[in-house]
């Protein structure tokens, strides 16, 4: 027997309240902070290590460049050239499945509202004479 875990309900099962909606939304939201705090922090420690920059300084160029920016320090070396490419790509990565877990809430209670089996309604009898 497989054991199946989702966690949105099934196109099956009646739309969730909006409080558990919410709460499920809360959820999601903090997880996508955790998220952009990790990322976030992947950035400030490289370019404070490769581009020789102090923790502030560090913070605005990963900070740019999760955001799309772009950096605000020259870099001083290679290393610090190979890290900001792969920090950019990185950010690029992060940006698009950041927003897509933040969305993810939003996006299954429009479709499965959307798709909800209405109740059936009675049809009219026709008759057809002979």
């Amino acid at each position: 027997m497989k054991l199946h875990y989702t966690p949105f309900e099934h196109r099956r099962h009646p739309l969730l309240p909006l409080r558990e909606f919410y709460m499920r939304q809360a959820h999601y939201g903090l997880f996508t902070a955790l998220l952009i705090f990790v990322s976030l922090g992947i950035g400030v420690v490289g370019y404070h290590f490769f581009n020789d920059l102090n923790w502030i300084d560090s913070l605005v160029n990963a900070s740019m460049i999760l955001t799309g920016m772009g950096p605000v320090d020259p870099l001083k070396n290679d290393l610090a050239k190979l890290w900001a490419s792969f920090y950019a790509i990185f950010s690029g990565v992060a940006f698009l499945t950041i927003a897509a877990v933040f969305l993810s809430p939003i996006v299954h209670r429009f479709l499965h509202k959307f798709n909800l089996d209405e109740p059936d309604q009675p049809q009219k009898k026709t008759t057809t004479s002979r």
